[in-house]
């Protein structure tokens, strides 16, 4: 039985992976469901979702070299418009310091602290050369 790009299929899943589960379709076909098709929600275990020996539809989204990839999420059928209400990062608690909004640095302030930085290495360097230039004829005699 072959199988077709954008049908929808029932699979049991026969390996789950961090990455993903294996689907076994019909036939003794076998398709890769990524973490990121498994759920419309942020997945960062696949066995919150799934168990070896569930049974599961799934949506066929590609063939390419015998590799069959496959969707849980995109075999839901929902309303036209509808989209998914969640954020695909989750919140991080090291994220509250964008609360703390400082405005950056203008352009301007950036060179002038540039300019004096690059005129005292350029004046400590001409005392170091200097210091240097002299000081060996008078050792001589």
């Amino acid at each position: 039985m072959s199988i077709e790009i954008g049908s929808k299929t029932q699979g049991k899943v026969t390996g789950i992976t961090n990455f993903g589960a294996f689907i076994e379709l019909p036939g003794n076909i076998t398709g890769l469901v990524h973490i990121s098709e498994v759920a419309d929600s942020y997945v960062k275990d696949v066995n919150d979702h799934l168990k070896i020996g569930d049974q599961v539809e799934v949506k066929v989204l590609s063939e390419k070299e015998g590799k069959i990839a496959l969707s849980i999420k995109k075999a839901i059928d929902k309303p036209e418009g509808q989209t998914p209400s969640y954020n695909k990062r989750p919140f991080r608690k090291n994220d509250s310091h964008k609360s703390n909004f400082q405005p950056r640095e203008t352009f301007e302030d950036k060179m002038s602290k540039f300019l004096k930085a690059s005129e005292d290495n350029l004046s400590s360097l001409k005392r170091s050369t200097e210091s240097k230039r002299g000081g060996r004829g008078g050792r001589r005699g």
